[in-house]
């Protein structure tokens, strides 16, 4: 027999098709930061940390620490993996310097 392309039609006989099979990544799992309420930490401390590392406007960081002193607890943001270990370390590194005992957690969301 002739080879493919040289005037003689290819009946697919002997041929080897791959089908490619769509692979669906998932949305890396998202983790919630947490601060939590304590009797120590003053509430001007809570607000310029919700301010300088979670990007709080005034009202908006006021209302998350009113949460957390009312609920004992509130989430500050909802991030990847890494990014919410980050913040986390910010957060408790900042109160250690400040002598405060605030705590931040990261669960997932």
């Amino acid at each position: 027999p002739a080879p493919p392309g040289k005037g003689v039609p290819d009946d697919g006989q002997g041929s080897v098709v791959a089908e490619r099979k769509s692979q669906r990544t998932q949305p890396p799992r998202m983790y919630q930061v947490v601060m939590l309420n304590d009797d120590y930490t003053p509430m001007e401390f809570v607000v310029m940390v919700l301010q300088e590392f979670f990007k709080r406007d005034l009202e908006t960081a006021t209302q998350i620490m009113l949460k957390i002193h009312h609920e004992g607890r509130g989430v500050c943001g909802v991030y990847s993996k890494d990014v919410a270990a980050t913040k986390v370390e910010l957060v408790l590194a900042a109160a250690r310097r400040g002598g405060h005992p605030l705590q931040c957690i990261m669960e997932a969301a």
